[in-house]
């Protein structure tokens, strides 16, 4: 029984984590007319966004999959390490969020001119919100032991931010002083550089 209570939790967690990427596109929709309204230009092709929206969903069925037809075994201290660490992500990736206001996005759109963020978690590094990501990606198929989904959806994961980094890196270093503010400091990590 307690199998299938856990099992079920997992996937209300997972859903609620769904519902929770659906509401940030509409946040994203929102601050892309905003943008654009700014003179925001969209540096990423819409086939790579389309690749990262399917990767991404891809990723929220998979930890559920997983369990259901693997079989993976809950495992209260895993869940309770896991169900730590993505609440973490998720309150460093509302607190990026916040930080940019209208200038958080899903997609790479810059706006000319436009100072980079250097208050909140970009005090530390160039990119929290993708730390978020990173761990949340790892995490969520933990907490009820999808090994094969956190690893996996890491590998692709690891592979989209490479070049989602590099493009938005590039497009802000043309059109903003990225790199006298934040060049000095870690993209996913902490630098120890002053």
């Amino acid at each position: 029984m307690l199998a299938l209570d856990s099992r079920l939790a997992f996937l209300a967690l997972v859903a609620l984590v769904g519902a929770e990427r659906l509401l940030e596109l509409l946040l994203s929709r929102r601050n892309a007319r905003r943008a654009f309204a700014r003179g925001g230009v969209e540096t990423e092709s819409r086939r790579f966004f389309a690749t990262m929206a399917v990767a991404h969903g891809a990723f929220l069925a998979a930890g559920p999959l997983e369990v259901y037809l693997a079989g993976r075994p809950f495992r209260p201290g895993l869940a309770v390490a896991m169900t730590t660490l993505l609440a973490g992500a998720m309150a460093l990736r509302y607190w990026a969020v916040v930080t940019l206001g209208d200038r958080w996005n899903t997609r790479v759109i810059v706006v000319p001119g436009e100072p980079v963020a250097t208050g909140g978690p970009y005090r530390y590094l160039r990119h929290p919100n993708y730390l978020a990501v990173v761990v949340e990606t790892f995490a969520l198929p933990l907490v009820h032991g999808a090994w094969g989904a956190a690893l996996a959806a890491s590998a692709v994961n690891a592979w989209l931010l490479a070049v989602r980094i590099r493009n938005e890196e590039r497009a802000l270093a043309r059109t903003s002083d990225y790199a006298e503010r934040l060049g000095g400091k870690g993209r996913l990590l902490p630098s120890s550089r002053p």
